[in-house]
């Protein structure tokens, strides 16, 4: 028999928490968070002072209200603090590099990177005080051990993975988004089953004193690069 939408009830209940705003403050939100967010920048250069924990278990927290397919929520991440254990990603992280900068990559995108002085060290992944390995679910599993489809997975993780950034920003860290490829050594490493993915790692600490970014770090694309507005 095939499935209909009236086939299983849903259950609503009252919106509640949602505030709307006079005019004048939803323009100064926005603005306000504009200047803030445009302060961010992605950086290499980290110390190795600590964050609590809590911090950023609650950004975690944040980053799981993201919009998601069916809220079947298809992500985990992994808080790793364990120094032995960064250690290994770091070096897991940087045989990937070596051969993409070796060889792997072609030269139109190693042409594209110069500008931002990338490499295959990887130093930040052993002296920032926390990574944040974020998972993709490519189906979940219930409580009788069966699967169970997850749906519109990489949105739903790229939705979590924009909060989180954004959090861990809002909380006066600095963070780096490192994708090295392929990255299946993640599974091994923090013990993950082959469902889920490795979607990110994110690195997460204060900057160094030192810390530099790069001048093409700062071109954005101008709004209407960005936008198409009808009204």
């Amino acid at each position: 028999m095939a499935h209909s939408a009236d086939s299983t009830e849903a259950e609503f209940l009252p919106l509640k928490g949602y505030q709307r705003l006079p005019e004048p403050e939803m323009k100064a939100r926005a603005a306000s968070f504009l200047a803030d967010v445009r302060r961010r920048r992605t950086v290499r250069d980290f110390s190795p002072e600590p964050v609590p924990r809590e911090v950023v278990e609650d950004c975690i927290r944040a980053a799981g209200t993201a919009p998601n397919g069916a809220n079947h929520q298809p992500w985990h991440f992994v808080m790793v603090g364990d120094l032995e254990i960064k250690t290994r990603i770091r070096q897991a992280a940087e045989e990937e590099e070596r051969e993409f900068y070796g060889g792997r990559a072609p030269d139109e995108w190693l042409d594209a990177l110069a500008p931002l002085g990338t490499d295959a060290r990887k130093p930040f992944l052993e002296v920032a005080p926390w990574l944040i390995a974020v998972f993709a679910e490519s189906y979940g599993v219930d409580e009788d051990g069966n699967r169970r489809k997850n749906y519109y997975v990489t949105e739903s993780v790229g939705l979590a993975s924009g909060i989180l950034i954004t959090a861990l920003h809002q909380a006066g860290l600095a963070i780096l988004t490192h994708t090295p490829s392929p990255m299946r050594f993640l599974n091994r490493i923090l013990d993950r089953p082959e469902r889920e993915r490795p979607f990110l790692l994110l690195v997460a600490g204060f900057p160094a004193p030192d810390a530099r970014i790069p001048k093409k770090a700062l071109d954005k694309k101008p709004f209407p690069e960005i936008c198409t507005v009808l009204d």
